[in-house]
């Protein structure tokens, strides 16, 4: 991926914040499952803490019992507003209170397996490039099972890696189709990893733009950023993290976990 310029090396202070709420339609309680010998989002927590440079963590959460889990293995958390409308807007509320900070990021409670170096490299692209709000990553499609499946969000990107756009639909959408676009390099398409860092000040206002007509289309809450004519920067990744939204979903990291070595969820 290209630089956008001017490109600068800034220290920044930086804090991871986790959305986790209890209520999952297709994974009841899976912020509590504990098959590993550790809940879902005590991996997730210890996962972030893997970061060289956020300097903090803290989950954000409307129910007391994720609360308690949360203190329960040492770490911090924080009791958000239950009328919170999404997970960004339960990060903003506590990151009201982290007036030191100047970058936060948002990492999923079902993502126990990112990695420290995927939150860094947000970071670091809101720290080399000051013009931008917001950075996310990317990663490449080799599959065309994925790249046409609405659940996997897409994303390109211009050569200096602004995002130009989100879709649940194959994008760019070749006019005829070759296989061989799947094993291209650089590579032709990319899915978007659900991680975002936002500058403080404007994630304290991201609740206060108007929602995007792409955004309601799409159901892509990003979009109501690029609608606003603000940067997003993309970050790309070789490996992809991918979320626990079903009982399959968990039973294959408690496999992948156990096969690890980690049996009690060492």
């Amino acid at each position: 991926m290209a630089s956008v310029a001017p490109k600068l090396r800034i220290h920044s202070t930086s804090r991871i914040v986790i959305p986790a709420r209890m209520a999952s339609t297709r994974l009841p309680r899976k912020m509590l499952l504990r098959e590993t010998g550790k809940s879902l989002v005590q991996h997730t927590y210890e996962a972030a803490r893997r970061s060289a440079r956020a300097s903090g963590v803290c989950v954000a959460t409307d129910d007391r019992e994720i609360f308690e889990e949360v203190r329960s293995f040492g770490g911090r958390a924080a009791m958000t507003s239950p009328a919170a409308p999404s997970g960004t807007d339960r990060v903003a509320e506590v990151a009201r209170a982290m007036t030191d900070a100047d970058i936060i990021v948002n990492v999923q409670g079902d993502e126990p397996e990112i990695a420290g170096t995927s939150i860094d490299l947000a970071i670091e692209l809101l720290e080399q490039h000051p013009q931008a709000v917001m950075s996310t990553l990317a990663t490449p499609i080799r599959s065309r099972r994925q790249l046409e499946d609405p659940a996997c969000v897409k994303v390109v990107f211009d050569a200096a890696g602004r995002a130009m756009y989100f879709s649940r639909s194959p994008i760019p959408h070749p006019r005829k189709w070759d296989d061989a676009l799947l094993r291209s390099t650089p590579p032709t398409f990319y899915q978007h990893v659900g991680l975002y860092a936002y500058r403080r000040d404007f994630l304290l206002r991201l609740a206060s733009l108007p929602p995007a007509a792409l955004e309601r289309v799409e159901a892509l809450e990003q979009l109501r950023v690029l609608d606003a004519g603000c940067t997003i920067l993309v970050g790309v990744v070789d490996e992809p993290t991918f979320g626990i939204d079903t009982p399959e979903d968990y039973r294959a990291f408690v496999e992948k976990h156990r096969g690890a070595g980690n049996p009690q969820g060492a």
